[in-house]
């Protein structure tokens, strides 16, 4: 009773942290559990690599993170430097770009190639979370000063660019760094945000932002899901 009571704790506390759906967590859970030593891609965390979940993964790229990681070691990623990585998963997997970039942070972390949250241009963290609302709402809530006051007040934030229930980049002005994110419809009311938090100088700041974002995306699902 009590390992099972235990287990239903760490299966909740992942679907918190990660967005997933509760059943999403489960399974992820039990997948690690059931691997067998020495797998590779059931035991990759990949909200620790990437900051998005598998689910979010596999639907926009066809693969899990770690399935990625495989397919890179065959190819000699190893040997390749970040924007070759990159530009290789772009030409010859067809990855949207902001995903290809994903997929190469998170494989030059798992296999050290790179210390935590740091990117080619400083320094870069990514949160994620499910909300019950459509799109169109999320990104309102970032755009519309006065909604975004309720639950970012004072953000040093300025649009560069929007597309309404899809995407938006801001520029960040304390410290000055870059801020975007991708919205992912995933039925029944409900979207993914996955938000990346980019160009920060070093590992404290970007320690700092992580913790603030998932507090701050806690506030706004919040904000936007019925009471």
């Amino acid at each position: 009773m009590t390992t099972q009571k235990t287990f239903k704790q760490r299966v909740r506390a992942r679907s918190a942290k990660t967005g997933e759906s509760y059943t999403a967590a489960r399974a992820q859970l039990l997948r690690r559990a059931d691997a067998p030593s020495g797998a590779t891609e059931p035991t990759v965390d990949a909200i620790e690599l990437t900051g998005v979940s598998e689910e979010a993964m596999r639907g926009a790229t066809g693969r899990t993170i770690g399935e990625w990681l495989e397919i890179l070691d065959a190819w000699g990623a190893r040997e390749q430097k970040h924007t070759q990585i990159a530009r290789w998963l772009v030409s010859e997997h067809g990855i949207p770009g902001w995903w290809a970039q994903n997929v190469t942070v998170g494989y030059e972390r798992a296999r050290g190639m790179r210390v935590r949250h740091q990117e080619p241009g400083g320094f870069s963290v990514s949160v994620s979370r499910t909300i019950s609302a459509s799109g169109d709402r999320i990104s309102d809530a970032f755009t519309d000063g006065t909604q975004r006051a309720r639950w970012l007040p004072d953000a040093p934030i300025s649009i560069r660019t929007a597309n309404r229930g899809r995407s938006a980049r801001f520029d960040w002005g304390d410290p000055p760094s870059r801020v975007g994110y991708n919205l992912f419809p995933k039925g029944e009311g409900r979207t993914q945000i996955g938000l990346a938090h980019e160009k920060l100088p070093d590992a404290d700041a970007a320690a700092r932002m992580k913790a603030m974002w998932r507090e701050r995306l806690t506030a706004l699902k919040a904000l936007l899901e019925p009471s």
